[in-house]
């Protein structure tokens, strides 16, 4: 990898933490123990660190012109297809962790100037009692804090479920239906080569494993890459950043033309959680296309290439995952 590769993702992650806690501190989104400097500067760090290696590497090697060598396919293990959500977990949790466990005093309330030492306010020609303070609000649990800081909470999560199952299989449609007509633009147009002709490596992998494991592969995206994304992120950058990340976190496909349609269901998710206002509905969806993909079209269709005698090549956005 050129040399310069690594010092520009971590430029650039640590460009985007920053953002994120710009951004934060502009929409009053600031947890209440960043009031402590070594937890704000820690949770960017975490987040600088995260960013830096799994969103802007791939960008910062196709910047600098280094040669990214390719997993080695055959020695990937189950557990090497979580890893990425389970580091997403741990940044979500560090973050939160360190901006909301533990106890803090709310900032301090400045007396009425109109207030009697003696509890009564004192009215020209009058003597009335001085309202009652309002009784202290019950502390909230930290799961329930963590819950909504991250849109969990809805008032009906299987109707969410339910809407977002069935926004999600026209999402697919609509997606697919559009990388087909910009791929035959691009092809009757003299860009042919800009059209991959095969879906990533990996994809065929994962739909080669065992119905179980894609499945869980289909539910760990939906659940964890929204929360990070469209939970984490996106109350706190905004649609645009979240959905570059998004699309950035991608790009290790090394293939450009899907970024269109993965940036295409990025927005879709997107104004989906800003429309429900909890993510439920976009996780959803998320599986239900990574689980349409990964368990029917793309084993059918690699089937029936193979099973036919063609040349084993297989359209490439077949192997789009969100």
């Amino acid at each position: 990898m050129a040399p310069l590769a690594g010092p520009l993702a971590a430029a650039l992650g640590l460009a985007a933490a920053l953002a994120l806690d710009w951004l934060c501190a502009a929409r009053g989104l600031l947890p209440p123990g960043f009031r402590e400097p070594w937890r704000r500067v820690a949770a960017g760090l975490v987040v600088a660190v995260f960013l830096g290696a799994a969103v802007f590497l791939p960008l910062a090697a196709a910047v600098t012109g280094a040669v990214v060598e390719p997993p080695n396919l055959a020695k990937i293990d189950t557990f090497q297809l979580f890893e990425l959500h389970l580091i997403m977990i741990a940044v979500m949790a560090l973050w939160l962790l360190l901006g909301f466990a533990g106890r803090f005093e709310p900032p301090p309330v400045p007396a009425l100037p109109s207030q009697h030492p003696l509890g009564w306010e004192e009215i020209p020609g009058e003597d009335l009692p001085f309202p009652p303070p309002p009784p202290p609000a019950l502390p909230v649990p930290l799961g329930r804090q963590l819950l909504a800081q991250l849109g969990f909470l809805a008032p009906d999560v299987p109707r969410e479920i339910g809407l977002g199952l069935a926004l999600g299989l026209g999402a697919w449609l609509a997606v697919l239906a559009a990388l087909v007509a910009i791929a035959g633009a691009l092809i009757a147009l003299g860009g042919k080569d800009m059209v991959p002709q095969q879906p990533p490596a990996l994809v065929p992998l994962i739909a080669a494993l065992p119905f179980g494991v894609r499945l869980a592969v289909s539910l760990s995206a939906g659940l964890v890459e929204e929360t990070f994304f469209r939970g984490f992120l996106q109350p706190r950058v905004g649609i645009v950043l979240s959905t570059a990340f998004f699309a950035l976190a991608h790009l290790s496909y090394q293939q450009p033309f899907m970024l269109v349609g993965i940036t295409l269901l990025s927005l879709i998710y997107a104004f989906l959680v800003r429309w429900r206002q909890s993510i439920w509905a976009a996780i959803a969806a998320h599986a239900l296309f990574d689980g349409v993909q990964l368990l029917v079209v793309v084993p059918m269709v690699l089937k029936l290439v193979h099973g036919t005698g063609a040349t084993g090549k297989a359209p490439a956005f077949l192997g789009l995952l969100g």
